[in-house]
């Protein structure tokens, strides 16, 4: 297989959020687009350089501060507007999440001047390239979701109103009773009976955290206490939920200052004094 050339580079990967069939981020600086359809929404961002494209034979073209929605079934293409090509990350999102009755808008409208769900994508982004941070992602999502679908001209639906402290306190007794396994907010949204978009809004209204939060700082109270009882870090980080001892380190460290190891280590000390 030939090699690509010098400074192309791709990185592609099935996400465990509801909704998205895959991640994909990439630098191309020759390589150009076919005419092509997709059976998913394509939503992507530019980080550096430009493309051209072409959407139902209207010729366009999209740098950075831009996010551009793509629709399912409509033929495109793609190429790289200038000799120094482009850095793009992209999103394949299901029908499920972005009704095929907004194609109509994608198409005459496909690029979204919008900086604050620019940075909540790029928040999004960086979430799902982390190994274990999947309720923050799908949280992070269901935002871009109702944002993309309000941009598209989509009145927000929403399961029949419930009261909010009483949907946020049944998602704070969910995530607790689930806080040591992965436990989504799709799943909570059917057992609570309201979108998980209002659920994550709810909740973090009701107790001035988000939901992923929540169970981070919890399970980081848990951590603390098995490391002051002498379990080893790597133990711990598997038990109390977290991906492995480098994903708890990361949180650990944001929440006591400290990593796990010398926060035990500071025990023992402590002790034999």
């Amino acid at each position: 297989m030939p090699s690509r050339p010098e400074g192309e580079w791709v990185k592609a990967w099935k996400p465990s959020v509801p909704g998205l069939s895959e991640v994909f981020h990439a630098r191309f600086v020759h390589h150009t687009y076919p005419k092509h359809t997709h059976e998913t929404w394509t939503v992507f961002t530019v980080d550096d350089g430009a493309i051209r494209y072409d959407l139902e034979m209207r010729h366009r073209g999209v740098g950075r501060a831009l996010v551009t929605v793509l629709p399912p079934h409509v033929v495109h293409d793609g190429k790289p507007a200038s000799e120094a090509g482009f850095r793009k990350r992209v999103l394949y999102v299901d029908t499920g999440v972005l009704g095929t009755h907004l194609i109509g808008r994608a198409v005459d409208r496909p690029d979204i001047d919008d900086r604050t769900l620019l940075r909540a994508l790029r928040h999004l982004h960086r979430s799902l390239g982390t190994h274990g941070d999947a309720l923050e992602a799908e949280s992070l999502m269901s935002i871009v979701a109702e944002n993309l679908r309000m941009h598209l001209g989509d009145a927000p639906t929403d399961p029949a109103p419930i009261d909010e402290r009483a949907a946020a306190s049944a998602l704070r007794d969910l995530l607790d009773t689930h806080m040591f396994e992965t436990f989504t907010l799709a799943e909570a949204s059917t057992v609570i009976g309201t979108s998980a978009t209002g659920l994550v809004r709810s909740f973090t209204r009701a107790f001035g955290i988000a939901p992923h939060q929540h169970v981070i700082a919890r399970r980081i109270e848990v951590a603390r206490k098995r490391l002051l009882d002498g379990e080893p870090v790597a133990t711990v980080a598997v038990a109390v939920g977290f991906h492995d001892q480098a994903h708890l380190t990361r949180h650990f460290k944001r929440h006591v200052g400290t990593t796990p190891a010398r926060f035990a280590a500071s025990a023992s000390r402590s002790g034999s004094r």
